[in-house]
């Protein structure tokens, strides 16, 4: 894979200009991005980038956290605080993402979308009011381990990390996660998988797929 240098404010005037002409093959009127990556790799922070990008050149867009789905305490944590499988395929409420954000932006969706059902700190319901997207908004979904789980994304960039940066930079609180990390790369390949590569080894020096 070929990378090529480039900064985070320039990243985000590429992807946005991308997304400017991104037509959803199924007919959506909502294109749908994921912005995959380790928590450690800040994905969120480039799909807001991306976002503001958006909205200078008049493209209005949603950012969607998945961490705004995840399940209940109750049931994330039901085998230990440090499970390895239920991290890896079943923290994230996929169910209500379809419910909530993809099935709204399906086409002959209304649009109406929820832009977080579950609050992992206070371990509640957010309560958000649903957001009405107009035709043409884009969706900018966030979060790890998103490529594994078939959503009908329009667009994936995913934001790279080799293994020692993924190690260096996860909280040691955090690095009993590294394992599923390695089994994403062994069985789902993001990086050969998405579209867009961003690599962030170096948080100062991004490079891109381009």
């Amino acid at each position: 894979m070929r990378l090529e240098a480039i900064t985070w404010e320039r990243l985000g005037d590429a992807l946005a200009d991308r997304l400017l002409d991104l037509e959803p093959a199924d007919g959506s009127p909502w294109p749908r991005v994921a912005f995959d990556g380790a928590p450690a790799a800040h994905p969120g922070e480039l799909a807001q980038r991306v976002s503001e990008a958006l909205r200078l050149r008049g493209r209005p867009s949603l950012v969607v956290p998945a961490e705004g789905f995840l399940r209940p305490a109750s049931v994330r944590l039901e085998y230990g605080h440090q499970d390895l499988e239920a991290y890896y395929g079943g923290w994230l409420d996929t169910g209500a993402l379809w419910r909530e954000v993809f099935g709204p932006l399906e086409p002959g969706g209304d649009g109406r979308v929820l832009p977080d059902l579950w609050d992992p700190v206070t371990d509640r319901a957010t309560r958000s009011p649903y957001v009405q997207l107009p035709q043409g908004a884009v969706m900018l979904l966030h979060g790890p381990l998103l490529l594994k789980n078939w959503f009908p994304f329009d667009l994936t960039v995913h934001v790279l990390l080799s293994p020692g940066a993924l190690q260096r930079r996860t909280p040691e609180s955090d690095r009993w996660t590294l394992p599923a990390f390695d089994r994403y790369t062994q069985e789902t390949d993001p990086a050969g998988a998405a579209d867009v590569v961003v690599r962030a080894d170096d948080p100062r020096h991004p490079a891109w797929s381009g």
